[in-house]
């Protein structure tokens, strides 16, 4: 359950009560409705409808929760390495390596980051959504990076709430196949699951919003390929990944959307979330991370770059 009252933030002001505490908790939307529909979520100490909307300051109580599915919850495992950059009491920063799971789901029960983060903070084990606990954004299986892991309550809808009102900064390396035509530049498109695998995602209209920044850095010419820097205003599942391909340069390395190709071996997708910046959610002092490359990224460059 929800721990204590909820104070609704500006970054929230003039949402749905049902989206936003879909929003707060990662429960689904569709869970989140019947929990209004039974009275069981009160906004200032009353009832409301689902399309009820909340305005800065109201107080949200919620006084159930829905019922898990039958998933079994994460457990600790200790051997599922955590490489903290920062920790407090509200919140940690931990480098994901390449090829470690965020959270469990279907056919990785275990050995995730959510497991590793649980041996080490179990009392992240009831914030946010049970099947990955304090888990605030995520990264794609295959790309590494940082991401921020809530400690608390307080910390996890604060924090959320600051992805909401887009100012968390979120700033990836990486490395496309081709020349863009232009050294800067903005993709807005919307994302959804492909109709053709549900596996992946598309830009579709039906998709929900996203909006991709890029500004490229570099450029190789043996093979052609630019060194990007993208920054994210939408966090949409691959969305990096989807948008390059999208505009005909995939990231190097992505099988998934068309980016393996031999001149450039690479298992991985060259994508890596080096940037995080964020408001404390308990002092409210800014702060910023750097996460340098991984060796086999820094691998690649080097090669290209020793290329006549």
């Amino acid at each position: 359950m929800v721990d204590g009252p909820i104070l609704i933030p500006a970054a929230l002001e003039g949402d749905r009560v049902d989206r936003a505490l879909s929003f707060l908790t990662g429960w689904p939307r569709a869970a989140v409705q019947q929990l209004v529909d039974d009275g069981a979520v009160l906004v200032d100490g009353h009832t409301v409808s689902k399309s009820h909307r909340l305005h800065e300051g109201n107080v949200l109580e919620v006084l159930a929760e829905p019922p898990l599915d039958s998933e079994i919850r994460p457990a600790p495992d200790p051997t599922v390495p955590v490489d903290v950059r920062f920790a407090d009491a509200d919140v940690v920063v931990v480098a994901k390596p390449a090829g470690i799971v965020m959270h469990p789901g279907a056919g990785n029960a275990g050995g995730t980051l959510v497991n590793g983060l649980l041996a080490r903070y179990p009392e992240i084990e009831n914030i946010g959504d049970p099947m990955r606990p304090g888990i605030v954004h995520r990264l794609d299986r295959d790309t590494s990076g940082l991401v921020m892991v809530a400690r608390s309550p307080r910390a996890f809808a604060e924090l959320v709430a600051q992805l909401s009102a887009r100012t968390v900064e979120r700033v990836y390396a990486a490395l496309v196949w081709g020349e863009l035509s232009s050294p800067r530049g903005m993709i807005d498109a919307p994302i959804g699951r492909s109709g053709a695998r549900r596996t992946r995602m598309a830009v579709r209209d039906a998709g929900k919003p996203a909006r991709t920044e890029y500004h490229v850095l570099e450029t190789f010419d043996r093979p052609v390929c630019s060194r990007l820097e993208c920054r994210l205003e939408t966090g949409r599942t691959h969305q990096i990944r989807v948008h390059l391909a999208a505009i005909g340069h995939p990231v190097v390395g992505d099988g998934t959307y068309g980016g393996s190709r031999e001149s450039i071996p690479l298992a991985r997708p060259f994508l890596h979330a080096g940037t995080l910046g964020f408001d404390h959610p308990g002092s409210g002092e800014h702060m910023r991370f750097v996460e340098p490359l991984p060796p086999e990224l820094v691998e690649v460059l080097e090669r290209l770059a020793a290329r006549p």
